[in-house]
């Protein structure tokens, strides 16, 4: 338009079939001066133009516009999300946690660096997963942090593990949080750092196999326990919130859930925290303290349904 006293629209146009290469024809004759403008602007933006149509078809072929739509359909079903599970980390420990959570019609949203491991999960699994670095805010704010009831990290690294916990606590602080930890000195840490519980896998299992030597029918019988919806022997825990008012403020005695329903109590946790084995029948059901009730699944349901308590 400067050189040439071009009207925007020729100008425009001009410019469009030089920097596509088309090069159609001319509006008007160029100047020395215009022509030179035109050779530094096919020099300029025929790189740009190239990479412009390569970035194109390669967001097209590679898929990556299907990888998009896919992170903004998770994200909008996370955003549904109330008090459900965020995993952090998919290898076996978190496999084996989330396949858990998930027999008990738990929420799961997990979040995994490894891509191989996320396309399992989305051919396989019934829960949403997110691509990244669990230690990062905005990936843990993606997952529902805000809304999530609880937190199990699994990642094999324990400083990673940490970091975590104390990133979910600065974010949700009603958050229970439980850490894997592969050395015993990072237990203590992960503890103040803010962690509920802390699990050394390697500890539990060789535990658990001499105990298998020293009480093996022990043992047995108590693998049989399962949470409700698992195994012929359920277990099930009740908090003071969970009863309906005409039963709050009773005495195990009263309450009478052995011969009413069938079940067992076999412990009670206190409100100081300490937990009480075979509580005596005077103990009084007050805020704060659980009771822990043991019987076979129909008993169960049972006691869910009277009690009015949503199963878990």
């Amino acid at each position: 338009m400067v050189l040439e006293d071009y009207t925007f629209i020729e100008a425009f146009y001009m410019t469009m079939i030089t920097i596509s290469t088309v090069g159609y024809r001319e509006v008007h004759p160029l100047s020395n001066a215009g022509m030179i403008f035109t050779a530094v602007l096919i020099l300029t933006s025929i790189g740009t133009f190239t990479y412009a149509i390569s970035a194109i078809t390669t967001y097209f072929v590679a898929g990556e516009y299907r990888n998009r739509f896919k992170a903004a359909k998770v994200k909008k079903e996370i955003e549904k999300y109330e008090n459900h599970v965020i995993v952090c980390g998919f290898g076996r420990v978190g496999q084996m946690a989330a396949s858990q959570l998930e027999s008990h019609d738990q929420q799961v949203v997990v979040i995994e660096m490894d891509e191989g491991k996320i396309d399992l999960i989305n051919e396989t699994k019934p829960y949403w997963c997110i691509h990244g670095n669990a230690t990062q805010d905005e990936l843990l704010q993606r997952a529902g942090i805000d809304k999530a009831q609880a937190l199990i990290t699994t990642l094999p690294d324990d400083a990673a593990n940490l970091y975590v916990v104390l990133t979910a606590k600065e974010l949700n602080n009603r958050l229970t949080l439980i850490s894997r930890a592969s050395k015993s000195e990072s237990v203590k840490k992960l503890r103040i750092a803010g962690a509920d519980n802390v699990i050394m896998p390697d500890s539990v299992g060789g535990a658990h196999m001499a105990s298998l030597v020293v009480t093996p029918d022990v043992i047995d019988f108590i693998d049989h326990i399962r949470i409700q919806g698992e195994g012929e022997i359920n277990l099930e825990e009740v908090a003071f919130t969970d009863l309906p008012p005409d039963f709050q403020y009773q005495t195990l005695g009263e309450l009478d859930v052995r011969n009413r329903i069938g079940v067992n109590i076999i412990g009670f946790k206190t409100t100081d925290g300490q937990y009480i084995i075979n509580p005596g029948s005077e103990t009084r059901i007050v805020p704060n303290s659980k009771l822990f009730v043991l019987g076979n699944p129909k008993q169960i349901k049972l006691l869910n349904r009277i009690f009015g308590i949503q199963a878990t």
